[in-house]
């Protein structure tokens, strides 16, 4: 039987995306800084249209998003109940009954990259209160790896450059907290 070991905080990261980013962000920065603290980083814009046209009829065209870390680390088991707040602050969102902004949580631990989702696939673990966690990325050989379920966007490097850079803010975190 192998000994309980305290588990390891982690950094909650959120991919925001939306038409017209810039003013949507700007919008709800404040209730995500409300309910989880300041953030510490904000990625340039990314494009995320060229991914996917699934959520063009209820968002719109030209969808970018901006991944963004919080400066206070969570306990990975917080996971569930943040993405039903991300999911109660996108219903502020919406105009005629059609979301205006997507707020992907997840976090970043050393090893990995994890994200949260409402739906059930064969390779995420429910976590409760009708929430599933999946790894899309894995740091391996000192780099992230997608998986071969990896959403298209996370595979690219773009994206991928910006969760390093998030990964190693959150190195320097780790390293204070645990001093």
């Amino acid at each position: 039987m192998g000994a309980l070991r305290r588990v390891e905080l982690v950094n909650l990261v959120m991919f925001v995306f939306s038409s017209y980013i810039d003013y949507r962000f700007s919008e709800v920065q404040p209730l995500l800084e409300e309910r989880f603290g300041p953030v510490d980083y904000i990625s340039k814009n990314l494009d995320f249209d060229k991914y996917t046209y699934f959520y063009n009829n209820e968002m719109g065209y030209k969808l970018q998003g901006k991944l963004i870390s919080f400066k206070n680390l969570i306990h990975p088991s917080e996971l569930a109940e943040i993405k039903l707040t991300t999911n109660k602050i996108e219903e502020l969102f919406k105009v005629d009954g059609k979301r205006k902004i997507n707020l992907d949580p997840g976090y970043i631990h050393h090893t990995q990259f994890v994200l949260a989702s409402t739906k059930h696939w064969a390779n995420r673990i429910y976590i409760g209160r009708g929430i599933y966690a999946e790894i899309t990325l894995m740091y391996v050989n000192g780099k992230f790896m997608p998986l071969d379920y990896t959403y298209p966007n996370y595979k690219d490097q773009e994206y991928i450059q910006e969760l390093t850079g998030i990964r190693e803010i959150y190195l320097k975190k780790r390293k204070e907290f645990y001093r």
